[in-house]
């Protein structure tokens, strides 16, 4: 039996979802440079509302706030809305967005080594069978032509007529990022840290997603050098 679910019609759904996930965006970037700080980033969206009407005719801020709740992005604890884990990984997938948006087309990468060994990138070189290669990488057409030339058209394979390719070898990388959380970062009014923040965050969200394997650390330093979490890493600020 089929299930069908039922929603309150909405024109140009496409179009009403692509504001929301604006608008987040919007609320996220203003929380890099609140410091996490979910209160005072929903005073700000409610300003921007107010002066710019934002929120358009998609919802009202009551609305707005409501739907950030139950998409898990913010929770009430106490009195106030906290940042939830949810929330803090959101905030890195938009600062990668953002940053990268621009980029185009280029040459595949990876952490690739100059070695021969295990791992998934095939190359177009291949050698004899040996004990304990994934089956997954034989040669079939010069397997096939191997039995051939030594059997004629009898197809009686030997382990000596297998023949596999080579794969290249990718190994795991330990990154260390240092965030300058210094005095200077606000030095004559200018705002460097956020930018910074946002930078911090959208590679620690690029090496989490596509390198899963490696190890991520996170530095702060300003007068010392401590090393915080990187979920930390939106409520970091300038001192000391």
């Amino acid at each position: 039996m089929n299930d069908f679910q039922y929603t309150k019609w909405i024109p140009d759904a496409n179009s009403h979802q692509a504001k929301l996930e604006e608008l987040i965006g919007m609320l996220n970037y203003i929380m890099i440079q609140t410091n996490g700080d979910v209160e005072e980033a929903i005073d700000w969206m409610k300003f921007l509302d107010n002066r710019y009407g934002i929120l358009g005719d998609v919802m009202n801020f009551e609305e707005f706030v409501k739907m950030l709740e139950e998409q898990g992005l913010i929770e009430k604890e106490k009195t106030k809305f906290v940042l939830t884990d949810k929330g803090g990984r959101r905030i890195r997938e938009d600062s990668l967005k953002q940053i990268f948006s621009s980029l185009k087309k280029g040459l595949a990468g990876g952490h690739d080594t100059p070695f021969q060994g295990e791992g998934v990138e095939r190359l177009s070189e291949t050698r004899p069978y040996r004990f304990g290669d994934q089956p997954s990488n034989i040669n079939f057409t010069a397997t096939i032509g191997n039995s051939i030339r030594r059997n004629g058209f009898d197809m009686n394979l030997t382990e000596d007529d297998l023949e596999v390719f080579e794969v290249e070898h990718s190994t795991s990388c330990a990154t260390v990022m240092l965030l300058d959380i210094s005095h200077s970062m606000i030095l004559y009014g200018e705002d460097r840290i956020s930018p910074a923040k946002q930078v911090a965050l959208a590679l620690a969200e690029l090496i989490i997603n596509k390198y899963p394997k490696d190890e991520l650390h996170l530095v702060l330093f300003g007068d010392d050098a401590k090393r915080v979490n990187i979920e930390d890493l939106p409520f970091v600020s300038v001192g000391p």
